[in-house]
């Protein structure tokens, strides 16, 4: 028979305490409990946060005339494209026309093209005799610099058109080039099938005529009601009377609510509270979540999320797929008057990184609350995994302006609300059920406005997968 150790230490007096009896009397070291959906939220930190008493924000904005500012959508049986009839009112002679007959009447005009990457859609210097709609796939447009160099003058892609005018009649020549960056598949309607229709289309030709006459509506270049001003001047001219206008239905956003139940066993929260408050590490987890989801609604939600309510005319996409540093400088153009910081997914952010590099290019940081995080032309780019992702690994990035002081994005909440535990969040108790069961109804209320629309811009269709 083998004698083994342990039987040795059972048999044998010990002169101390054993480890496995003394562990019964100690207190573990411990950690509170952890989770890894937990992230930074860095845009519920950036974001100034407004109370909206009544549970709603109007945004007052001046008088504007939103002519063109949208983009077209598409249907396709097989490799048949179709423009959807409705939404060529998108286009600036045709907003506002409502007869649907007329526009599927136009809409069926429409000729399919498909062009190979390279390819010359419209040439400089040709008649500009058609308008195209982009239903597929990217294109530059190029013209010619102040140097005679050729120049990007802009890159259209999915929803976006161009030589709209030829509505109003034949335009003289293209002064730029086009050219298909991807593959293309565009629609186009020449100025004669256009005339065609136009004289069996009732008042399609009457609404394009006064929406194209001189002064139809005076607007800035921002599409503001204009606002009349004389300076320069001698003598004692008359002076021009004038007012601001403003929106007659502003917008008006509700705060939304994000809830949940939080349930303990009263056996738990009595016999197992110490040394950690079980009801109270509960609720930490749970106000966790909470505050994640709201992050994500307030950048993906239809209503009032930034991705979704970026004006379309502060879109753009990036030149060639991944984002480089052309792409950001672009995206500052478009929210240049006092930036507060780009919002990307990490992944995007490592892109970046990997373009920088390429170029020889190596990113500045900026401190952000003690945290080193990297910038571009001095502006933080943070991280938020909650601008997504897509299957074919194209995502966006976000550049902001915020606060309500500068007309940017600010975020909407509502404190002093019953049982608040933080700010527009509170816990209610909700009372104990014949299982013994506590329950707590944990809310937060949440919004975000963008105050006027240059105040955020979004750079689509970044691609962060690219092979070279």
């Amino acid at each position: 028979m083998t004698v083994t150790d342990s039987d040795v230490d059972t048999e044998r007096p010990r002169l101390s305490l054993g480890t496995a009896a003394a562990r019964n009397l100690a207190t573990t070291t411990k950690s509170v409990p952890q989770m890894q959906g937990i992230t930074s939220r860095w845009l519920l930190k950036v974001l100034p946060w407004v109370q909206a008493s009544g549970g709603a924000y109007r945004v007052n904005r001046r008088l504007s005339y939103a002519v063109g500012d949208g983009r077209l959508t598409f249907t396709n049986i097989g490799a048949d494209v179709q423009v959807v009839p409705q939404e060529l009112t998108e286009l600036p002679l045709l907003r506002g026309y409502e007869d649907v007959e007329a526009l599927a009447a136009l809409a069926g005009r429409f000729s399919q093209h498909e062009y190979s990457p390279g390819d010359v859609i419209v040439e400089r210097g040709q008649p500009q005799d058609r308008v195209f709609l982009v239903a597929h796939g990217k294109v530059n447009k190029i013209g010619q610099g102040e140097y005679g160099a050729q120049t990007v003058l802009g890159v259209l892609a999915d929803g976006d058109y161009f030589g709209d005018q030829v509505l109003a009649g034949p335009q003289g020549e293209w002064d730029f080039t086009v050219k298909a960056v991807t593959p293309v598949i565009a629609l186009s309607l020449t100025w004669s099938d256009f005339e065609a229709l136009n004289g069996d289309a009732g008042g399609l030709r009457a609404h394009i005529q006064r929406l194209s006459a001189p002064g139809a509506q005076r607007q800035n270049a921002h599409g503001e009601a204009e606002i009349d001003i004389a300076s320069g001047h001698e003598g004692e001219p008359d002076l021009p009377g004038t007012f601001v206008d403003y929106e007659l239905a502003p917008r008006e956003l509700e705060l939304s609510v994000a809830q949940t139940v939080l349930r303990v066993h009263s056996r738990v929260a009595d016999l197992y509270n110490h040394p950690m408050d079980q009801v109270e590490q509960q609720l930490r987890l749970t106000i966790e979540a909470l505050r994640e989801r709201q992050e994500y609604e307030m950048v993906n939600n239809r209503g009032f999320g930034l991705l979704h309510n970026a004006d379309l005319k502060q879109r753009i996409h990036t030149r060639s797929g991944p984002p480089t540093p052309d792409d950001l400088d672009e995206l500052l153009s478009l929210v240049w008057k006092e930036p507060t910081a780009f919002l990307a997914h990490p992944r995007v952010i490592a892109a970046i990184g990997r373009e920088f590099t390429k170029r020889g290019i190596y990113p500045s940081s900026a401190d952000i609350g003690g945290h080193q995080v990297p910038a571009w032309r001095g502006v933080p780019i943070l991280p938020c995994s909650k601008i997504e992702i897509s299957k074919t690994r194209t995502s966006s990035i976000m550049l902001l302006r915020a606060g309500e002081q500068n007309q940017g994005v600010i975020g909407l909440h509502q404190t002093g609300i019953p049982d608040e535990y933080q700010p527009g969040l509170n816990v209610r108790f909700m009372g104990i059920d014949e299982k013994a069961i506590i329950s707590y109804l944990v809310s937060t209320y949440y919004s975000a406005a963008i105050l006027v629309p240059d105040a955020l811009g979004v750079l689509e269709h970044v691609e962060i997968g690219r092979e070279d």
